[in-house]
């Protein structure tokens, strides 16, 4: 009986402690519907402006990781057999590596434009959402198509010289499809910096 009795008293003092927590958990929502336009700038708004700014770099990166490592196997292929070529047959690589920029670009500018719950609204958060998205995902396909380009492109050029140019212009509008997610970050980027909502409680 008087280990029940304990277990009880344990379990009634857990409830107490969890009521007590629910209780300021309740106050300070109230506390912070008071201050802060909740509806307009709600503290999920941080986190999708962050998310932006992580998919930019991150997927812009794997497209660039991706268009260098498949370009670079086709490069070493081809440098066994014609070594002579190997500086002109790096031209994948380098538009590759520039995709990587596109996402640095964006990501470092979402980065500095985050601020506290008192100045960030929702509509910015998803507005930065929606540019590294656009910037990531682009450079990301741009990064496959140049990477299947470029390994395919070195080793055919290997053989016969003349392809040389339609490698090149199938590869600059591979990049250009980096370049278009780029233009519509900006451009989302400075639409949210244009557009003021108020965080304030009225």
């Amino acid at each position: 009986m008087q280990t029940i009795s304990l277990s009880l008293t344990h379990t009634q003092l857990s409830a107490q402690a969890v009521f007590k927590e629910t209780e300021k958990q309740q106050e300070m929502a109230f506390l912070l519907a008071d201050t802060y336009n909740l509806d307009n700038c709600p503290p999920s708004a941080a986190f999708f402006g962050m998310i932006g700014c992580s998919s930019a770099l991150v997927f812009a990166n794997l497209g660039a990781a991706y268009g260098t490592a498949k370009s670079g196997v086709g490069v070493a292929s081809m440098g066994v057999m014609r070594p002579e070529m190997v500086m002109k047959s790096i031209v994948p690589v380098v538009m590759a590596g520039v995709l990587g920029i596109y996402g640095l670009i964006i990501a470092v500018i979402i980065a500095t434009s985050v601020e506290g719950p008192d100045k960030y609204s929702a509509f910015k958060g998803y507005a930065h959402l929606a540019a590294g998205l656009a910037v990531g995902l682009s450079g990301l396909a741009a990064g496959m198509a140049i990477g299947i380009v470029g390994d395919s492109g070195v080793r055919a050029t290997a053989q016969q010289p003349k392809l040389f140019v339609g490698m090149i212009l199938i590869l600059i509008f591979a990049e250009a499809l980096g370049l278009y997610g780029l233009i519509v970050g900006l451009i989302l980027q400075t639409r949210a910096s244009n557009v003021s909502v108020s965080c304030k409680a009225t």
